[in-house]
């Protein structure tokens, strides 16, 4: 089972995890969305596509596009469709 925690409080948890570039992707259906707000972020990845981002708001505390996801990747990425990735401090560990 895989989890992810921001200021140890568990955000996301799952045994469905596709492993890329290092960054574990969890399924959306996983997230504990109370903790999940949209963030105006984007960035573009040459090989996956557009990306974008989520806030995560733990104890009034909020990490800025600390989640990101690929709404429409690129078909070498596919597998990570209707899944999310955490950096900025978000623990994950499998």
């Amino acid at each position: 089972m895989a989890r992810a925690y921001w200021k140890k409080q568990l955000i996301a948890e799952s045994d469905d995890i596709v492993e890329l570039e290092g960054n574990l992707y969890f399924p959306e259906s996983s997230l504990k969305s109370s903790f999940f707000s949209a963030s105006s972020k984007t960035s573009h990845c040459p090989w996956k596509g557009t990306a974008s981002y989520l806030d995560v708001t733990v104890d009034g505390e909020t990490n800025a596009a600390a989640a990101w996801f690929y709404p429409k990747p690129k078909k070498a990425a596919a597998e990570i469709r209707d899944r999310v990735a955490f950096w900025r401090g978000i623990e994950t560990e499998k």
